[in-house]
């Protein structure tokens, strides 16, 4: 253990804490659009790296690196559909989603959103958005706690499980307090931090490389085409980006549409570069560290890259960016699930619409630290899987339950709100049902989770009749609308 890497990482966690404060003073008496969505005041830079870092969670530096570290180049797909799959959603589904947010009722939240854009009175689109929500999102956080645990368990030496529950109480501390607006700054400030560790790591590492006693490399590492499987599942990673609710819930809360272009620029440079050397440090890792079994179970690829490296204060530094993923997507996965709840569910359905602000506020609260206890228990389950699973079933669910509703609710006039139902409750079925008795075809469960919605979504829309004339006038509305 050195001493000077527990000290950064202290104070490292004490300023995370300390955003939260600032924003819980700052925003007192705000309320619930304040507390989820940021009062729609996020600037293009700060919008761009939270939405970048609350995506790539400690998976980027610690599950995809060893998965490329194990199994070579075949890995190297999902990074690339990564990066096309985020620059579409940033061009095609960022402008019409903040637009048609605040036509539709000025929504807060994705369930909001799809209900509000049918004029629907019906809280059933909303109450299925919630309950997969709330399931996918204990998984997800699972993975970025677990993750800490690791880190802390590697580099300190405490108990893992112990580990889980300090990352958790920090995590659900600045959420819980500054909400939206703390959890984007929180993100930024971890989102460069994370770009600085990836550029920094791979490139000493190569530079330290005796290549005259780097082990040979097993047949077929460096083939990218080896396997037309790893091709087609690497790519379907992309798909998720179109219905994952932490990430464009950050395009409904940017200050104008001029603000977005600047932002999509910014987003998509970070996230492209990421993923690149992301893969880069599986690869130099590999001939850095030759293999080790620990290493690749445990997903250390990058932690004992930079540990050997550096001495303790950049090694604490660097290090840190695995806390800053893993708290960056934990914190708005949580705030995503409790907005859901509490705007979803609470609100229309327990309290009859007559929950006032200061209660929503602390029933969005009591879902963050409910989800967050949960996550813990799965996290500390030995057998949940490794942290690169959890974060593929969770991204499966919401990419193919998600996706194609709120992509059709952007660009067909015709579709309708049973067609949204039909789609949200047939991708998240099928990614499931493949995951559960199909995993073994190799074949990522977005893929065929996301087709299945995508057919009912269009399917049920044209067998049960054209929308009302009001939800085709909202959609020119949302089209044509301007600031």
């Amino acid at each position: 253990m050195k001493i000077s890497e527990v000290i950064v990482f202290v104070v490292y966690l004490c300023f995370m804490l300390g955003i939260g404060v600032w924003f819980f003073v700052k925003n007192k008496g705000g309320g619930e659009k304040t507390y989820f969505l940021g009062g729609r005041q996020m600037g293009p830079w700060v919008t761009a790296l939270s939405a970048g870092a609350s995506d790539m969670s400690a998976w980027v530096l610690m599950g995809l690196p060893a998965s490329v570290y194990a199994l070579g180049l075949g890995q190297v797909w999902i990074p690339v559909g990564l990066a096309i799959g985020y620059t579409l959603s940033w061009i095609y589904e960022a402008p019409r989603l903040r637009r048609f947010s605040i036509v539709a009722n000025d929504s807060i939240t994705i369930p909001q959103y799809l209900t509000n854009r049918f004029l629907s009175k019906s809280k059933a689109l909303q109450i299925l958005c919630a309950v997969v929500f709330l399931v996918a999102y204990t998984i997800y956080a699972a993975s970025s706690i677990k993750a800490c645990g690791t880190l802390f368990n590697t580099v300190i030496g405490i108990d893992a499980t112990v580990a889980m529950y300090l990352a958790a109480i920090i995590i659900i501390g600045y959420t819980f307090l500054g909400g939206f607006s703390a959890v984007c700054w929180t993100d930024f400030f971890q989102g460069m931090l994370m770009l600085g560790a990836m550029l920094i790591a791979p490139i000493f590492a190569a530079a330290a490389l005796d290549f005259s006693a780097t082990e040979a490399m097993p047949d077929g590492y460096w083939n990218a085409f080896a396997n037309w499987k790893d091709i087609v599942s690497g790519l379907g990673w992309g798909l998720g980006y179109f219905g994952m609710p932490h990430i464009i819930i950050r395009f409904m809360s940017l200050k104008s549409q001029k603000d977005l272009k600047k932002s999509a620029k910014i987003g998509i440079t970070w996230t492209v570069i990421i993923v690149i050397f992301s893969a880069i440090i599986g690869i130099v890792g590999r001939m850095f560290l030759g293999f080790d079994e620990n290493i690749n179970s445990n997903s250390l690829v990058f932690i004992e890259m930079v540990r050997r490296i550096f001495p303790g204060v950049i090694s604490g530094i660097l290090l840190s960016a695995v806390l800053a993923a893993s708290m960056s997507t934990a914190d708005s996965q949580l705030l995503s699930a409790a907005s859901a709840f509490a705007s979803d569910v609470y609100k229309p359905v327990f309290r009859k619409n007559k929950a006032s602000d200061k209660e929503m506020l602390w029933a969005g609260r009591l879902v963050v630290l409910a989800i967050a206890v949960l996550a813990l228990i799965l996290a500390s389950n030995p057998n949940a899987g490794s942290i690169m699973d959890l974060v593929s079933n969770a991204w499966g669910v919401f990419g193919a339950a998600f996706g194609p509703a709120i992509m059709l609710s952007l660009f067909w006039r015709r579709f309708n709100f049973k067609g949204a139902v039909a789609g949200i409750l047939v991708g998240a079925v099928v990614d499931m049902v493949w995951l559960a008795f199909l995993a073994s075809t190799g074949i990522y469960e977005i893929i065929p989770g996301f087709a299945a919605s995508l057919i009912a979504a269009v399917v049920v829309s044209l067998i049960t009749g054209e929308p009302e004339k009001e939800v085709e006038e909202l959609f020119d509305k949302a089209v044509a609308y301007e600031e």
